[in-house]
């Protein structure tokens, strides 16, 4: 019960926000009995329920927050229940069958029956004292039954010669009506309102606060029994089903349920649910909420035809955190980092240093001993959904943790990128866990796999735990078969690969710049590779031939299982390169030769086993230091290897 707890917390803590629409692409914390619908077209009535124009809403201003009860906030199913104020036409409009409309097949022996029960549940509402003049106002335009009519004699809806409602013809045409740019049928058009009543300002039914209340209010009433909450200990109004919709508005899975009574359900331990653990309507209600707004405020959401996983970290002082699952540039927020002329060591070192601050920043607003919940979901069946993960840690510890995990495996990056600029920026820290999972498995990566690695990612994240060594073996595995990716793939998932080599040996203190008294095998076969990369592609450059594979890239993969053998296959091949260049070829002969000197017997040289994930590094930084002078043209990077 803790996680519901918190939830319950948090958005006690959060008042504020409720209602609040930022963006029209996420979900606002909505008020208790409400849910969120993307709504189509719009009526405006005035007080006495007289029609008085309508309008088709833009797909950016859609976002509509309703009313609903437990079973139309999780409706599915063959006969889905009514919302209870704005609803799709089949529930709204008593002439949706007159139109040509076809009702939800549960429906389908009693037509009517969508519209009578929309009409019930407005005339109860409005009978009770919790009624409100808007309610009241819809309730008289709908009874009149000629919502369509309306519609399609403003030319909002239109009909064929038959008077029924047209279909979106798949043909493509220029003058295509508003209707059918949002809908491919006008039956399936969601229907909000506007009541205009005097001095009143406030006449959009979804920012009405004093309507949500009554809603609220009145849906309360109609609960009967109580049941002991186990969050609050206390007793409240029994829940008769859990919403749904946490990870987007088409998500049916959910966290809690108990209204199956057939098969196994409580297998022999309860004969009824109340027997259970039991969670208050109210609190329900409210942690749903809560975790619906976080995952889609700040949350990470695999993409999947499943709705896939989600991930969100919170604190429940509702005070803003570091994003977990994200890389280092989106965490600064920095479009540029530093100026590419300047040296890689400075550039890591002030990088570094402003990720810290900004870490350190967030312990202004977190203090040490809020709560941070870190929260994983997943669902194995379109209906279910499960907690795959699930901390809680003190402000101090989480800060802790993540600065720990951006400083232990961080490395430079290239593959840094702002859609709004379409350009690339160099970063240096960790990698984002969704990229580790990419770089480890390809870029389409099976979503599952992606979603299980992302997962194992996360405990070296918060737990401090090592990162899997199959998927460090796997990333160092793609990075050294570099003709199988283009250019930009391997560069990212090479600059991730020593990342995660880095982590592995924490204890070294490795550095990011090219370290010259480092005398291991495999770091020494790494910056030879490096160089005789350097230098053919600085040759082929001046030369234009600037499409083809160097000889090194070609080799890669070979070399990292028999790297003295193919060094002399390479070593070979750069005669031809060396006479083009002449003179300029001198710096990087004199680096190959300092590197040779540098293998402590000839023994490790001559040495043909395979080579460990430190040979990239040594790779890695051997490039870099070959690379001092970078130009910028276009959009892609190129390099100038002179003096």
């Amino acid at each position: 019960m803790s996680w519901i707890h918190k939830l319950y917390e948090t958005y006690n803590n959060c008042q504020a926000q409720i209602g609040i629409i930022e963006d029209d692409k996420k979900v606002p914390l909505l008020p208790i009995c409400h849910t969120t619908q993307m709504a189509n077209i719009e009526i405006v009535i005035d007080q006495k329920g007289n029609f008085k124009r309508a309008r088709v809403i833009s797909k950016d201003n859609a976002r509509t927050i309703i009313p609903c009860t437990e079973t139309s906030g999780g409706r599915a199913g063959k006969k889905p229940a009514c919302h209870p104020l704005c609803d799709k036409l089949q529930y709204v409009a008593g002439d949706f069958i007159k139109y040509g409309g076809t009702v939800t097949i549960g429906y389908k022996n009693n037509p009517k029956e969508p519209f009578m029960e929309f009409i019930n549940w407005l005339n109860n509402w409005n009978k009770s004292k919790f009624s409100h003049p808007k309610v009241s106002a819809i309730l008289s335009y709908v009874k009149k039954g000629k919502v369509i009519e309306d519609l399609v004699k403003h030319k909002i809806m239109l009909v064929d010669d038959k008077g029924k409602l047209l279909e979106r013809d798949k043909r493509k045409i220029d003058n295509i009506p508003e209707i059918f740019k949002i809908l491919k049928s006008q039956a399936d058009a969601f229907i909000r309102w506007e009541v205009e009543i005097p001095n009143n300002p406030c006449s959009k039914v979804w920012e009405d606060k004093t309507l949500w209340e009554s809603w609220v209010k009145y849906y309360s009433s109609t609960k009967q029994s109580k049941t002991l909450c186990y969050v609050t200990g206390r007793e409240q109004y029994s829940t008769d089903q859990h919403p749904a919709k946490l990870r987007d508005d088409g998500d049916k899975a959910k966290i809690i349920s108990f209204n199956d009574f057939s098969g196994f359900t409580f297998r022999g331990r309860f004969t009824n649910a109340n027997q259970a653990c039991g969670v208050g309507f109210e609190v329900t209600q409210k942690a749903h909420s809560a975790l619906r707004w976080l995952i889609s405020r700040q949350g990470y959401k695999s993409k999947g035809k499943n709705r896939g996983q989600a991930i969100v970290a919170w604190a429940v002082s509702g005070a803003p955190i570091p994003d977990l699952m994200a890389d280092p540039l989106s965490i600064l927020d920095i479009k540029e980092l530093a100026d590419y002329n300047m040296k890689v060591g400075y550039t890591a070192q002030d990088f570094a240093l402003k990720l810290k601050q900004k870490i350190k920043g967030y312990s202004v607003r977190i203090s040490t001993t809020d709560n941070i919940i870190i929260m994983g979901l997943d669902a194995a069946s379109p209906g279910r959904m499960a907690i795959t993960f699930y901390r809680e840690l003190t402000g101090s510890d989480f800060l802790e943790r993540l600065d720990n995990w951006h400083e232990s495996c961080t490395w430079i990056h290239d593959y840094g990128y702002d859609a709004e600029t379409q350009k690339s920026y160099r970063f240096v820290g960790a990698p984002a866990p969704k990229d580790i999972a990419e770089a480890a498995y390809g870029s389409k990566v099976d979503n599952k796999l992606k979603q299980t690695t992302v997962e194992r990612i996360l405990p070296c994240i918060i737990d401090g735990q090592y990162i899997p060594n199959d998927i460090i073996e796997s990333t160092i595995h793609r990075a050294s078969n570099r003709v199988s990716m283009k250019n930009s793939e391997w560069n990212k998932t090479l600059s991730i690969a020593c990342a995660l080599y880095k982590k592995s040996k924490e204890k070294e203190h490795i550095d990011m710049s090219l370290d010259i008294n480092r005398k291991t095998r495999d770091y020494l076969f790494g910056r030879l590779l490096a160089v005789a990369d350097c230098l053919e592609d600085y040759a082929l450059r001046i030369s234009g031939e600037t499409g083809r594979d160097t000889n090194a890239a070609r080799l890669m993969q070979r070399f990292s299982t028999n790297p003295c053998s193919t060094w002399k296959n390479i070593e070979l091949a750069l005669y031809p390169y060396k006479a083009r260049l002449g003179s300029r070829s001198k710096k990087f002969k004199d680096v190959i030769d300092e590197v040779m000197n540098k293998f402590e017997t000839v023994e490790d040289f001559k040495n043909d086993k395979p080579l460990s994930g430190e040979f990239l590094l040594g790779y890695h930084c051997q490039r870099e230091s070959l690379k001092p002078q970078r130009i910028q043209k276009d959009s892609d990077r190129e390099y100038d290897y002179s003096e």
